[in-house]
């Protein structure tokens, strides 16, 4: 038997194998191609910069820039520079190599001196073969910054490539893609363009895009253009954005420049409500602009895009590891320099940075809220509506933030001003201690607020679905209760007079209301044009609005209304006579007023109430 030694070496990987690979799956999108390679060439510029600071190459005689060439009839993409450019031995260490970046050996070779990583965007060694998902062969034509000769290299899709000697005399490089008949798609000017906008509208270095087909055109209208015609040819302007909006300090910026990069990032006709300009530094860098856009009802599409950029280049539509749930529909842009991301930069690969992220995004916003509230409340309580859903949601979703925001969130009262919870009770001391009235409904509680405000108790809104929930979380912080006005009596609504007492009419009450476990209960209210009220207890009422929401609204239309009381006023002089005269029909009648404010009748209670009222109407002449 053949003994086994101890041996060590490294794992190898066929070029025939592992092109397949690449070409189908080295990026979830072909279109990246592009993105990859405009990158590639950014870095190169970068680079040249970083070695002219250095003192190690000759400043550029001619502007930075890239260039984007299509040609449709040859089939061909070009992507050129003027960067570092590279020699034959460049191309042999960092082309021939699959996943052996030059941009992590420019980092480790010149950070010593203070580059850092200077803006450099590749790190995996991976982008260049990126053109083969959509090429069969490649061109690569560059010439070094260096005094070396200009070298070309092809290779097609098999990883099969030859070198040979160029006649290329300025600095940089071009990457001439061949592109097969599969992906001709990306011959055409509108969609390289519109993967240009997408990926690569704030990159650092100016892009232009050049198409033979539309210089041909040019070419013909400038031949027919007739004589006398001196109107000039505009020089050509880059696609793209060199400094974006925030690689600004916020002090450099207008309203109005924050507001037109909002319209034309996201081609959205509204104006945001406010926005926070985020520029963190050590240990985190990052930077962005986040914007609240404006919502109308708690049904609008509450569904933001957060853009993630990595070194201005764009990467991804909301990843949602960086921006918390309750924050989704937040819109806007971060720049994370620093960001963990995989090859294809689609994927987050560490939780940790992230995760400071997050908080910190969670502080900016909890602190622009509290900004609002305390510096400019007028235009605080104007947002208040379209941010009210938000801060809701956000508060039942996250404890901190609730607890980071409590003394900025309003409320609504009836009269359309803006309060607070510590506002609210310290307005009410005299009237009710640590309880909050509010109305869900100020049309079908009408009688009610007409009560409460007879007696001088303010009354809040709260008309959304989230309200109920929302509530629960105020209630236990602050030790207080939120009661709807027509769940029970406040004592400011009740009167000195003496009450008056009737078995048989409570009795009577129950009986045509058809429920025995009616609770009837006689006050004496300050009031006396309201004869009778039909309250809901609050716990029995949510609970029924929570089961409502789970049951998807099949209980509402008949609830149960357990835990009812009608409150009979002996102040009111109907009441009085229905005292000493028991009439059934009446007093029928007046329950099935009062059930009205709690809830619709149902189709009986809706007939039966109608016949009695006409009849009621006949005997009147």
């Amino acid at each position: 038997m053949e003994e086994i030694k101890n041996e060590k070496g490294g794992v190898s990987v066929s070029t025939e194998h592992i092109f397949p690979v690449i070409k189908q799956w080295l990026y979830s999108e072909k279109e990246i191609f592009l993105r990859e390679l405009v990158s590639n060439a950014s870095d190169a510029v970068t680079k040249h910069k970083r070695l002219v600071s250095l003192s190690e190459a000759e400043e550029s005689k001619e502007p930075y820039k890239i260039t984007v060439r299509v040609d449709k009839e040859l089939k061909t993409i070009t992507v050129s520079d003027n960067g570092i450019g590279m020699s034959a031995e460049d191309i042999k260490k960092y082309i021939c190599q699959i996943a052996l970046s030059g941009a992590l050996d420019f980092i480790e070779k010149y950070e010593g001196k203070g580059a850092a990583d200077g803006g450099i965007i590749g790190h995996f060694g991976l982008g260049f073969y990126s053109a083969f998902m959509v090429a069969d062969t490649v061109d690569v034509i560059s010439r070094s910054y260096k005094d070396e000769p200009s070298v070309k290299w092809v290779c097609d899709d098999s990883g099969n490539y030859e070198f040979s000697a160029a006649d290329k005399e300025e600095r940089g490089t071009d990457v001439i893609l061949h592109v097969n008949s599969d992906n001709e798609e990306y011959l055409s000017d509108y969609k390289l363009k519109e993967v240009l906008n997408k990926y690569c509208a704030f990159m650092p270095v100016p892009i232009f895009f050049e198409s033979a087909e539309a210089e041909k055109e040019a070419k013909k209208k400038k031949a027919d253009k007739k004589d006398g015609d001196t109107q000039s040819d505009e020089p050509p302007k880059p696609i793209n954005d060199t400094c974006p909006l925030w690689q600004k300090n916020p002090s450099e910026c207008t309203e109005e420049e924050y507001k037109e990069f909002y319209q034309k990032v996201f081609n959205d006709y509204k104006e945001p409500l406010f926005h926070i300009h985020i520029n963190a530094d050590y240990p985190l860098n990052f930077k962005g602009i986040l914007y609240f856009p404006r919502l109308h009802s708690e049904f609008d599409n509450m569904e933001g895009q957060v853009k993630l950029y990595y070194n201005q280049v764009f990467v991804a539509d909301n990843i949602k590891e960086v921006i918390p749930d309750y924050m989704l529909m937040l819109k806007g842009v971060l720049d994370c320099p620093d960001m963990p991301l995989n090859v294809s930069r689609s994927y987050l690969q560490n939780n940790g940075y992230v995760s400071k992220i997050t908080a910190h995004i969670v502080k900016k916003v909890t602190d622009k809220l509290n900004s609002l509230m305390n510096t400019e409340r007028e235009k605080y309580e104007t947002l208040w509506k379209d941010i009210k859903l938000f801060a809701e949601y956000a508060c039942l979703r996250d404890r901190k933030f609730y607890d980071k925001v409590k003394g900025a969130l309003l409320f609504e009262k009836t009269d359309g001003k803006m309060i607070t919870v510590d506002e609210y009770l310290e307005n009410s001391k005299s009237k009710h201690e640590n309880i909050i009235y509010y109305t869900n409904d100020a049309v079908s509680q009408a009688q009610y607020l007409a009560m409460f405000d007879s007696a001088g108790i303010e009354v809040i809104v709260l008309d959304k679905i989230i309200d109920t929930q929302f509530i629960t979380v105020i209630e236990q912080d602050k030790n207080i209760k939120f009661t709807r006005i027509d769940s029970e009596i406040a004592t400011a609504l009740k009167g000195d007079g003496e009450k008056v007492e009737s078995k048989e009419l409570e009795d009577l009450f129950k009986k045509v209301s058809g429920n025995e476990k009616l609770k009837v209960v006689f006050e004496s209210l300050k009031d006396s044009s309201v004869p009778a009220i039909l309250n809901v207890s609050e716990q029995s009422r949510r609970f029924e609005e929570m089961m409502k929401i789970y049951s998807m609204g099949n209980s509402a239309e008949t609830p149960s209304m357990t835990e009812a009381t009608l409150i009979l006023n002996s102040e009111s002089s109907l009441i009085k006579k229905l005292i000493e005269n028991p009439e059934e029909k009446v007093a029928k009648q007046l329950y099935t007023l009062t059930l009205l404010s709690q809830r619709k009748l149902t189709a009986d209670e809706l007939r039966s109430f109608l016949s009695e009222s006409f009849g009621i109407l006949e005997k009147s002449f």
